[in-house]
């Protein structure tokens, strides 16, 4: 370290307070190259100027660059927190390699829109029309007191699957942990629904009584040495306190006691005065493409009945007319297929038909209508860029982020995607486990078609002894010992 700078910042360290805070590192250009908390700002900042102090390899190739630091006082540790997180991304510096990708507190998220709200974390809030609590500070704690909050109140997380069991019934666990709590398991959405209001109204502060009676079963807890229930009530009550903190300023927008249907209900009024229509439009469809690379371009469509989706009138498409990478050219495809075949069927076309992406995805859906001879209802298309909703015209409508009709499309596009994405990906997984066979010297195409047809898939003709490939037609003995000394090899 050069003396004179050592001189300067050894003096700058003296001068700082033993108090919680953020230090900013600057290099001699005045870029911050680093950005750190620390609940005692001179203890900590006097590490990085210890003489003879060995610092890993990171750490050694920032302090030869810090020519300068600042410091802002924080009133306690999560304040320090939630402000170095802030500066981070604000300033992106080089040497914080730890909390650029917005990975470092959690989101509580509670699934509004479903008939059965979950509660769930997530990294990054969406405008889906979820509500949001947080962040979260400490992930461990904050997930120990989601349990405590099921267990309390009775709701649903996120490895809940919910069966529908009657006209307005729900079993929510088919499993030993239908026994274990103290809740009803066979439920109606509004039976549901007031467990969540009532989780929501805690995690607001709302309920005090709920607080206090967990303040006393932890100082009972800790009284009778049972430690450890004694800090997950702690957790809970910590996790709760904090998303107070959080929120103090924000507002919060969702009405548990209003239904999913109703919620809905409302969605598609709006949807109704966005777009001029006569009635509130009880089908939507939406298309989606999904390729990587080029390879594997297939296509999905989901179908929201009321608001809401219904999943098993869902549909896959494999693009047939071409190979490659062109989203126009599939976009056409797949909606001249789908609504040729309604329209061959005497099926009722759906009152919106929504495409993922903006007037040119629009124009070539609108071109496959006319291809089909078809009159649609409705054909719209969402951008995702300014979240414009495009008309058939060209025309552009754009809602206000918390408009219910523009939340209501989020919901139905994002499904889609989803529902794309993951048939893209079982086909690409498909793939590369066959692309083994294509490593095997000597074996054509036909060969492999063969084989692969009469075990029914690779994991089968991995399985497979030498005898047993010896069976498929074209397949000699001494090519099926070959191949089955291959797979061993590659098994290994």
């Amino acid at each position: 370290m050069d003396g004179d700078r050592e001189l300067t910042l050894k003096e700058k360290v003296r001068r700082l307070p033993d108090s919680s805070g953020v230090y900013i590192m600057k290099d001699a250009l005045g870029q911050v190259v680093y950005i750190g908390k620390a609940l005692n700002l001179k203890k900590r900042v006097s590490h990085y100027f210890r003489r003879g102090y060995r610092h890993g390899p990171k750490i050694a190739s920032l302090v030869k660059v810090i020519a300068d630091f600042d410091w802002v006082l924080a009133r306690n540790d999560a304040e320090a927190v939630l402000l170095e997180s802030r500066l981070i991304k604000q300033w992106k510096p080089r040497y914080n390699t730890l909390l650029k990708d917005n990975k470092q507190f959690l989101l509580l998220r509670v699934t509004t829109f479903e008939e059965l709200p979950r509660f769930l974390f997530a990294r990054q809030r969406k405008e889906d029309g979820a509500l949001y609590f947080g962040p979260y500070l400490s992930g461990p704690q904050a997930k120990a007191a989601l349990g405590e909050l099921k267990k309390l109140f009775g709701i649903l997380l996120s490895d809940a699957h919910p069966e529908k069991i009657g006209e307005d019934k729900w079993r929510l666990y088919s499993d030993a942990r239908a026994d274990i709590y103290e809740f009803e398991n066979e439920v109606s959405a509004a039976d549901y629904a007031a467990r969540v209001e009532k989780a929501l109204d805690f995690l607001r502060g709302r309920n005090v009584e709920v607080l206090e009676n967990t303040r006393k079963k932890m100082a009972e807890y800790s009284e009778n040495l049972d430690f450890e229930r004694a800090a997950k009530y702690r957790d809970l009550i910590f996790a709760m306190e904090e998303t107070l903190a959080m929120n103090r300023t924000r507002h919060l927008r969702a009405d548990i006691s209003k239904t999913p249907s109703e919620t809905a209900k409302a969605a598609l009024s709006e949807l109704r005065k966005a777009l001029g229509l006569k009635r509130a439009p009880q089908s939507i469809e939406c298309f989606d493409i999904s390729h990587i690379s080029g390879s594997f371009c297939v296509a999905s469509m989901v179908r929201f009945e009321g608001g809401l989706p219904a999943k098993q009138k869902y549909r896959r498409f494999k693009i047939k007319s071409f190979v490659g990478n062109d989203d126009f050219r599939a976009m056409n495809e797949v909606v001249l297929r789908r609504y040729s075949r309604l329209k061959a069927e005497g099926s009722p076309m759906p009152d919106v038909v929504l495409i993922d992406g903006g007037a040119q995805q629009v124009a070539f859906a609108l071109k496959a209508f006319e291809e089909g001879e078809i009159t649609p209802k409705r054909v719209i298309g969402l951008a995702k860029k300014e979240e414009t909703i495009v008309l058939e015209d060209g025309g552009e409508i754009l809602l206000s982020r918390g408009n219910e009709a523009l939340r209501l499309l989020q919901r139905v596009r994002d499904e889609a995607h989803r529902f794309a994405n993951s048939f893209s990906e079982e086909l690409r997984s498909k793939k590369i486990r066959e692309s083994i066979l294509d490593d095997f010297p000597g074996l054509g195409e036909k060969r492999k078609a063969a084989i692969l047809k009469h075990f029914g898939g690779i994991a089968q003709v991995r399985a497979a002894s030498a005898k047993e490939l010896a069976e498929v037609d074209g397949i000699g003995l001494q090519t099926a010992e070959a191949l089955f000394e291959f797979l061993r090899k590659a098994k290994a």
